[in-house]
């Protein structure tokens, strides 16, 4: 079993298993029914989505630099580091020992999104 990341609205690739909507917004004019049959998420699980003002903090960023980056996902990492955050990464790392289990967002570059810090910080509590 394992953990991968996906992209919100792409196409299901083999082995991907549950769909872990890591989003702080729902998808606009999508109805919730329809969430899982058009390739967002199975389910939504905002507590493990970056603030809304570390979102707001990132996209004010001209460039994605590696200072920009490094601040970011250790920004990210301090909101994960929260009780209901951890408990979270804790239930994601335990589910992936016993079933594969992708987590995803909206970005279309995962080098440049919080779903690569996520899945590493769920490695680590594997």
């Amino acid at each position: 079993m394992g953990i991968r990341i996906f992209r919100a609205g792409s196409p299901r690739q083999r082995n991907e298993g549950l769909r872990l909507g890591t989003v702080r917004f729902l998808p606009r004019g999508v109805r919730k029914k329809d969430y899982a049959r058009l390739n967002y998420f199975d389910v939504w699980l905002p507590v493990l989505a970056p603030s809304r003002g570390l979102v707001r903090w990132a996209m004010s960023r001209k460039e994605w630099d590696p200072r920009t980056k490094k601040a970011f996902y250790a920004r990210y990492s301090r909101e994960m580091s929260a009780t209901d955050a951890r408990q979270a990464i804790s239930l994601v790392a335990a589910l992936s020992r016993r079933l594969d289990v992708s987590v995803g967002c909206y970005c279309e570059d995962p080098n440049h999104c919080h779903r690569s810090a996520l899945l590493r910080l769920i490695r680590e509590a594997r």
